[in-house]
């Protein structure tokens, strides 16, 4: 007993032993975690986290004495919250250890880390899909989503686990990575990336896997037999691409399937029969044979034998030896025989008729070949179609044609056609020996069936003096005589281009600047053939006083733009002047766009030009504003603006939707050569004033314009634009190689900044009497809208002195001053401001105006004016005057009329200012004062 009592004293002086240490842990979303330690012998432990001791009230522990030894066993237990993590910031993660107290000291357990799980959503890098040969290596690559503790990945094929054990051709070990040693045709399929940890699991996106197969070519098949019986043919063999065949969108086999060779087939030979041997000796009959062998040329390859006999036998004496089984001394010899004589006679006689024959033929047949022509039908001379040819004479025969004219008549030494002889009213005398010298009086007319199909020539006479000019005629295009046809004979074919082209086209150079002299009363500004004008309103300049205004259009490179390469120029660069005019109300700037507003996918803004060249945003065309005001129509911007400067409208494209007009035309003109015709097809932003320059430089070089202008909406879809000519006619016409279809970059045609895009077509007629052309210009956006150009011209030899048409109007009227320049008259402007500037009981009037002409956008811009209803009839003016029909603003009023049917004064006024509007612009120039006594 007292050596038991010793032992349990000595076991009891040793330094505590941990049983069970603090392990790592992770706090999953909110839910706390416990740490345990267990030791022995213990007679105290504790917890201390990040350096200090944890709190004794949150310890939890347990004590026993174990069985045999009698020593203390002490468990503790603590939570850890996701606080407690979260609101730690030391150099480590949150850590926990535990210290055990015995008689003999203490002993610390290992560090315990505590982190916050998570996982994120996005994967560092997913799979892409791949296409793959067969027996090629597929890898894909997966790097999972940040996470603690980090994830695991699994692969998925097809919704279905992959495991690298059940196949060693697939290894999921390499970090992360799904790598496919030789990739087989059930390897095909969508893999997903699977990243899981204890928080959640993460799918990547999918990726599509394909093995493809390339063609291969079988062997080839036997030669077959050649495809003809008798003498040279050809023979072939066959291979498929069936091995392998092509699968999962392989390449096709390369090569040819079928292979040719010449080859000879021996032809059957006919018998024929050699000469005959000697006679052989006579027999005793009286008789000889001779015989013949069938072998000149012998039978061969089925060739039919000779035929007749291989054996001739003869009577040695002629006769004489048998006769009547009589012997031959038997027989009389007669004296003589009358018939003999007439038999030799008959025959010397036709013998002669022969040799007379003979020579008749051939002193004709010489006499005839004299002759440089042969007339191949005779049948011609009655007047039907037939063929006839032309054959090179021999020189010095005084029957050819005259010497001056032509070699030959076509391209060839020998023209074949048909030929006719018309009645007696289109005779003409051939003055010198011609061709046909028994027809003296014959005029030979040669039609051309083919050209005349096509409607390419009327006629083409040929004469025997000179050669042929009267070529087929056709409409030549240019400004005066005779009414607008050439010589009476024709007229222009092409329909006048619209008022926007107009243009100084005798002065040679594009106004690009407009000035005039303004004073109280107001006037407009109109830039020619620009689509850029300006209103100066009434009462605008103060009394006394006149200013020299001006607007430009800038033709340098623009400057607008931002440096970002978003936005895209949409009108011309457009400045009005002087900078020091001082005005008492805005005036109205109109200026050409080209971009697409029937729709929302543009971010359209107004830029102007500061002092130091650059350029500043005055507003967005949606926005509302107090500086500026824009209205935007669909093919002009009408701006309400007060300080002058230079002003732009850039716009940026927010979908692919996007798009802008193009204007599209075609040029021609003749080479020098006068057997090439140039055909130049221009693509410019769809403005009065870039088109102008396209205009000057094809007048410059005397071109012609074959077809009214069209448009075409290019998108912003990154599609390129492509150009080609078609249905050129063949056997007239040959374009130059490589040259059919032309292309423009998607960025030279949306950049373009209204510089033309040109592209040339050169044609070249194979003959002086293609003197029409017909083809068709298309122009396309790659996925997008086509625009036909149909080009019908005549070629002309002296084009080089036409003028190229446009139709002119009012082109030279750049400035008007006074009520002349207004559609509103001033006395019916001035009551329309007195009434509605006068606030009614809601104090609306003005903004009811404004909402029945539709300008009811940025009302806070009308409301900080002097007079907001005057600058409403300005804006309105600006809208309408190219129409300026003054209907629409008396339907307006009489509207408004209706509305307003409470305020009797109101409405009284109204009704007699509706009825004083001019009700069509042939009553617009009538003086103020007249409609005032109607009025009155």
């Amino acid at each position: 007993c007292v050596g038991s009592r010793d032992g349990l004293s000595a076991m009891s002086g040793t330094l505590p032993h941990f049983l069970q240490e603090p392990d790592d842990a992770y706090i999953v979303k909110s839910n706390p975690i416990k740490l345990r330690c267990r030791a022995r012998p213990a007679l105290q432990i504790f917890f201390k986290c990040n350096g200090e001791w944890v709190h004794q009230n949150q310890h939890t522990s347990l004590e026993h004495t174990e069985l045999g030894t009698g020593l203390k066993i002490r468990e503790v237990m603590i939570n850890v919250s996701r606080q407690q993590v979260e609101d730690f910031h030391g150099p480590e993660d949150y850590w926990c250890l535990c210290v055990a107290w015995s008689h003999l000291g203490t002993s610390k357990s290992r560090k315990a880390t505590v982190r916050i799980a998570y996982l994120r959503k996005n994967f560092e890098q997913e799979p892409q899909g791949m296409e793959v040969p067969i027996n090629g290596m597929i890898v894909l690559h997966c790097r999972p989503p940040e996470g603690v503790p980090a994830a695991e990945v699994e692969w998925l094929k097809n919704e279905e686990l992959v495991s690298s054990l059940e196949d060693l051709n697939i290894d999921t070990r390499a970090d992360h990575n799904l790598i496919i040693n030789e990739a087989r045709l059930s390897d095909s399929g969508n893999y997903t990336c699977l990243a899981s940890n204890i928080v959640a699991r993460r799918r990547s996106a999918t990726a599509t896997v394909i093995v493809f197969v390339n063609g291969g070519w079988s062997s080839w098949t036997d030669w077959s037999e050649c495809n003809v019986r008798c003498g040279r043919g050809v023979q072939k063999r066959t291979r498929t691409c069936t091995n392998p065949a092509p699968l999962n969108g392989g390449a096709f086999c390369e090569g040819m399937s079928v292979q040719k060779s010449t080859c000879t087939s021996p032809c059957p030979v006919d018998g024929g029969w050699a000469e005959w041997t000697m006679w052989s000796v006579c027999s005793s009959e009286c008789e000889r044979q001779r015989t013949r062998e069938c072998t000149d040329p012998e039978p061969k390859h089925g060739g039919r034998l000779c035929d007749g006999a291989a054996l001739d036998t003869d009577n040695c004496t002629g006769d004489l030896c048998i006769q009547d089984r009589k012997l031959l001394h038997d027989v009389k010899v007669p004296q003589g025989d009358s018939n003999d004589v007439a038999l030799y006679s008959g025959l010397a006689a036709g013998l002669v008729t022969v040799v007379v024959l003979i020579i008749a033929v051939t002193l004709y047949r010489r006499n005839q070949s004299e002759y440089g022509v042969d007339v191949i039908d005779s049948s011609a001379l009655t007047g039907g179609f037939q063929s006839f040819s032309f054959k090179s004479a021999r020189q010095g025969n005084p029957l050819l044609m005259n010497s001056s004219m032509q070699p030959d008549l076509t391209v060839s030494r020998t023209y074949t056609g048909p030929i006719c002889y018309p009645d007696s009213m289109e005779k003409e005398l051939i003055p010198e020996p011609a061709l046909f010298d028994p027809l003296p009086d014959l005029k030979v007319k040669v039609h051309s069936s083919f050209m005349v199909s096509l409607g390419v020539s009327e006629r083409a006479e040929y004469h025997a003096k000179a050669p042929s000019q009267t070529f087929p005629r056709g409409v030549v295009q240019e400004i005066g005589g005779g009414g607008g046809t050439l010589g009476g004979r024709g007229k222009s074919q092409l329909a006048p281009i619209q008022p926007a082209l107009v243009s100084s086209m005798m002065t040679g150079k594009r106004p690009l600047r407009t000035s005039g002299v303004f004073g109280h009363g107001g006037g407009r500004l109109v830039v020619p053939n620009a689509g850029v004008s300006l209103l100066v309103p009434h009462g605008a300049i103060e009394e006394d006083t006149t200013w020299e205004l001006y607007v430009s259009i800038t033709q340098q490179d623009s400057s607008a733009l931002s440096d970002e390469g978003q936005e895209i120029l949409l009108s011309p660069e457009v400045t009005y002047g002087p900078p020091g005019l001082t005005l008492s109300c805005p005036v109205a700037l109109t200026v050409a766009h080209c971009a697409d507003v029937s729709s929302e996918d543009w971010n359209i803004k107004l830029k102007r030009q500061t002092q130091d060249n650059s350029w500043e945003d005055v507003m967005t065309v949606e926005e509302e504003s107090t500086s500026c005001y824009c209205l935007l129509d669909t093919q002009c911007c009408h701006l309400l603006v007060e300080r002058p400067g230079c002003y732009a409208l850039v716009g940026e494209a927010l979908t692919q939707a996007a798009g802008k007009r193009l204007r599209l035309a075609a040029f021609g003109n003749m080479e020098p050569n006068f057997l090439n015709y140039s055909i130049r097809v221009y693509c410019v932003d769809d403005m009065p004033h870039a088109f102008q320059e396209v205009v000057s430089v094809e007048r410059s070089r005397g071109g012609r314009l074959l077809e009214e202008p069209k448009t075409l909406l290019f998108r912003a879809n990154s599609f390129s634009l492509q150009v080609s000519i078609q249905d050129i006619p063949q056997f007239l016409w040959s374009i130059k190689p490589f040259t059919t279809c032309q292309e423009f970059s998607f960025s030279q045609v949306w950049c373009s900044s209204q510089s033309p895009l040109q592209c040339a077509f050169s044609l070249e007629r194979y003959s002086p009497a293609a003197n029409q052309l017909s083809c068709k210009i298309s122009v396309r956006q790659v996925k997008g809208h086509e625009q036909i150009l149909q080009v019908y011209t005549t070629i002309a030899e002296n084009e080089k002195d036409t003028v190229p048409f446009f139709t002119q109007s009012d082109c030279t009227i750049t400035s008007q001053t006074g009520s002349r320049a207004f559609k509103i008259p001033l006395s019916i402007r001035q009551r329309i401001c007195a009434t509605f500037d006068t606030a009614n009981a809601k104090g609306k009037d003005w903004q009811l105006l404004a909402q029945k002409l539709h300008i009811d956008r940025n009302l806070g811009y009308f409301a900080c004016q002097t007079s907001p209803s005057a600058v409403i009839l300005s804006l309105w003016e600006a809208q309408h005057q190219e129409r300026g029909d003054l209907d629409s603003l008396a339907s307006a009023l009489e509207e408004i009329s209706k509305v307003q049917s409470k305020h009797s004064t109101s409405v009284d006024t109204l009704d007699r200012i509706s009825k004083t509007i001019p009700s069509s612009n042939s009553t617009m120039n009538r003086s103020s004062e007249e409609l005032d006594a109607n009025h009155t």
